[in-house]
C-alpha cells in the first residue's frame, strides 16, 4: 500500500517537474532567502535578481508545548502517512481533518485509536448537525474520542508515547505506540528572512496582504498557507492563478465564499460558504434543504446509504449560502455547488436542472427542492 502511496507522488510530482520544462519555467533546488525586494539568495551561493517575488512556502505541522516529538514514536502527519507497520494503538492528539483523515486510515488497517481534543467536538467550525453524524459513525468505526480535553505533555518512555491530559479537572495518562501530533498547521516562513526585508507578519506569523497579495513591501507577494484564511491547496491555487494575473493585467481575483473544504475519512464530509450556525450569529433569514443517502438509487448500488446533503439558501433572496455533505464522494460532489456559488444560483436554480439518474448528484437536486419543501423522493 505504501509503495502504491509512494509511486503515485513520484509520478504527480514529476508531472509538476515535467510542466516546468514544457512552460521554460527554471527550477532552482535549495534553500531560498530574501535579500531585497529585487534579490533572492539560493543556498550554495547563487543570487536571483528579479523585479517580484511570489512567496508560495506553504506550512509545517504546528507544535504543543509539552509534547516532545522524536519522529519515531511521537510525530506528525509527516511520519503518520508512512509508518511501517501498523500500530496497536495510536493516540490522535487533534479532531481536526488531518488528526480524523490518519486516525482513520489507520483504524481501518487495525489499530486501535484514540483520539484527544481540546475542543468539545470533533471537527471545529464544521455544522453541527454533520459533526453528530460523522462523530456517531467514526465512533462506530472504532475512534474512541476523548473530548473537552487539555493535553499537558507527551513524551517517549520505555512502555512507549506517554500521553498526560486533563479532563473535568482530572489528570489522566494514555500509553501508545505511536502518537499522532495534528494540532493544525503554521505557515513555513521563518527561513525566509521576511525580518530583514521589513515584511509584516501578524501574531501567528502569517504573512500580511493587500487584496491583490502584495506585502507592505511593494513588489513582494504571498499566497497560499503563508497568508491569512483557510490553508487548503485548492485555495492557493486559485491566490497564485489570482496574483499573477494582477502582476500582468492590473486585476486578479478569488470568490472565497466559493472555495470548498473536504476531509478525507470514510465517508467524506465536504463544505461550502455559511454554516447555519454562522448564519445565526449572523442575523442572516435561511432556510434549510436537507436529503438523505439513503433513498438514492446510486448510493444503495454502492452500498453507502449513510449521509446526508444540507443546502442552506437566503430566504428571501433563495440565493445559496451554504452546503454541507456527509457520505460517500461528498469531495466529488461538492464541485457542484462550489460552481452555483461561484454564479450566485439560487437553491431553484439547482433544483430545476436536470441531474442524471442514477447518481449520487440527484441527492443534491433533492436537498435544492427541499428548500421549498418541494422534494420529489420524499
Amino acid at each position: 500500500m505504501l509503495a502504491r502511496k509512494d509511486n503515485i507522488v513520484k509520478q504527480l510530482v514529476g508531472g509538476v517537474e515535467f510542466l516546468f520544462k514544457k512552460n521554460k519555467i527554471d527550477w532552482k533546488k535549495g534553500w531560498g532567502r530574501i535579500v531585497s525586494p529585487t534579490e533572492v539568495a539560493v543556498e550554495g551561493g547563487e543570487s536571483l535578481k528579479t523585479k517580484r517575488i511570489l512567496i508560495a512556502t506553504g506550512s509545517e505541522p504546528a507544535t504543543l508545548k509539552g509534547v516532545e516529538m522524536d519522529g519515531l514514536v511521537i510525530g506528525t502527519s509527516t511520519e503518520a502517512i508512512a509508518y511501517d507497520t501498523v500500530p496497536k494503538h495510536l493516540v490522535v492528539i487533534g479532531a481536526g481533518a488531518i488528526g480524523l483523515e490518519l486516525g482513520s486510515v489507520w483504524a481501518r488497517l487495525g489499530s486501535r485509536v484514540t483520539v484527544i481534543e481540546y475542543m468539545p467536538a470533533i471537527l471545529p467550525g464544521t455544522d453541527n448537525e454533520v459533526v453528530k453524524l460523522a462523530t456517531r459513525m467514526f465512533t462506530e468505526q472504532g475512534l474512541d474520542f476523548v473530548l473537552g480535553a487539555k493535553v499537558q505533555s507527551a513524551v517517549v518512555t520505555m512502555k512507549g508515547g506517554e500521553v498526560t491530559f486533563e479532563k473535568d479537572g482530572k489528570t489522566q495518562t494514555v500509553i501508545a505506540d505511536k502518537v499522532l501530533v495534528a494540532v493544525g498547521r503554521r505557515p513555513f516562513t521563518s527561513k525566509l528572512g521576511l525580518d530583514k526585508v521589513g515584511v509584516n507578519v501578524d501574531e501567528r506569523g502569517r504573512i500580511l496582504v493587500n487584496a491583490h497579495y502584495e506585502t507592505n513591501v511593494a513588489g513582494i507577494f504571498a499566497i497560499g498557507d503563508v497568508i491569512p484564511g483557510a490553508m487548503l491547496a485548492h485555495k492557493a491555487e486559485e491566490e497564485g492563478v489570482a496574483a499573477v494575473e494582477y502582476m500582468v493585467t492590473g486585476y486578479g481575483h478569488v470568490t472565497y465564499e466559493a472555495i470548498p473544504g473536504i476531509v478525507y475519512t470514510n465517508p467524506e464530509i465536504a463544505s461550502i460558504g455559511k454554516t447555519e450556525e454562522q448564519l445565526i450569529k449572523e442575523g442572516i433569514p435561511y432556510k434549510v434543504g436537507k436529503y438523505p443517502f439513503a433513498p438514492n438509487a446510486r448510493a444503495k448500488a454502492l452500498g453507502s446509504e449513510k449521509g446526508f446533503v444540507k443546502l442552506l439558501a437566503h430566504k428571501d433572496t433563495d440565493r445559496l449560502l451554504g452546503a454541507h455533505i456527509i457520505g460517500i464522494r461528498a469531495g466529488d460532489m461538492i464541485a457542484e455547488l462550489a460552481l452555483a456559488m461561484e454564479f450566485k444560483a439560487s437553491a431553484e436554480d439547482i433544483g430545476r436542472s436536470s441531474h442524471a439518474h442514477p447518481t449520487l448528484a440527484e441527492i443534491i437536486k433533492e436537498a435544492a427542492l427541499a428548500v421549498d419543501g418541494r422534494a420529489i423522493n420524499a
